[in-house]
């Protein structure tokens, strides 16, 4: 964990954090050198068709944003009159804490969801309230979907029962002689997913507040300088 910390502090390349954390593991439980390259090379083999589950997704949403997939979704969005950024958003965490808790984890994410349509639908609905956004309003857009994205997937997941997580707190807890159920694990995960969609969607019902009294005084100050 030391290496990892430090690694990330001082910015050195992940994949290289990653592996020196590997081999100083291996060597701080006195593993001979032949049994870390091993434990090293057997990692690499039963991993090595994901960059591909990953390349082939991110080609054929790059194919569909060419073809004008978050202009569509920016029409959209624009065209409900009652929507908002926040709004929005609110549903989204709903929805995506919902499918990340039956396991659905793979509906939503930065690369497939946030870029190509959540932020540009956000922005399509506050633009279309307020006008054209700053830069710095449009990066707050895409930070606040992109959070709301983590924030869904985190704690929604950590209520399926078949979460890596709670199969490792579950054996954790039984190496310490503490034998719990899985399924136990899983429930009491429960309020804290409700616990961080009010908290979170408390944030996003700010955001729109927000939203309106910089863009509202914002344009108030364009047309008294034009008049």
């Amino acid at each position: 964990m030391a290496v990892i910390i430090v690694g990330f502090v001082l910015r050195f390349n992940p994949m290289l954090i990653v592996a020196a954390a590997a081999i100083i593991t291996g060597f701080a439980a006195h593993f001979p050198v032949e049994k870390i390259l091993t434990a090293i090379g057997s990692g690499f083999l039963k991993t090595r068709n994901i960059p591909l589950i990953i390349l082939l997704p991110l080609a054929v949403i790059g194919l569909l944003e060419r073809h004008g997939l978050r202009e569509r979704a920016q029409m959209w969005i624009s065209s409900i009159k009652a929507a908002t950024a926040g709004r929005l958003l609110i549903v989204y965490l709903f929805v995506r804490e919902i499918t990340a808790a039956v396991g659905l984890t793979g509906l939503g994410g930065h690369p497939q969801m946030v870029r190509p349509l959540l932020a540009p639908m956000a922005e399509g609905a506050t633009e279309a309230r307020y006008g054209k956004l700053s830069d710095a309003t449009r990066q707050k857009l895409r930070a606040y979907s992109a959070a709301t994205d983590n924030v869904g997937l985190f704690f929604g997941e950590d209520i399926f029962v078949a979460f890596g997580a709670i199969v490792l707190m579950v054996t954790f807890l039984k190496e310490a002689g503490i034998v719990v159920e899985p399924m136990h694990v899983a429930v009491w995960g429960i309020p804290t997913a409700i616990c961080a969609f009010l908290i979170h969607g408390f944030r996003l019902w700010l955001l729109d507040r927000r939203l309106a009294r910089e863009l509202d005084a914002l344009t108030r100050n364009v047309a008294g300088e034009k008049a």
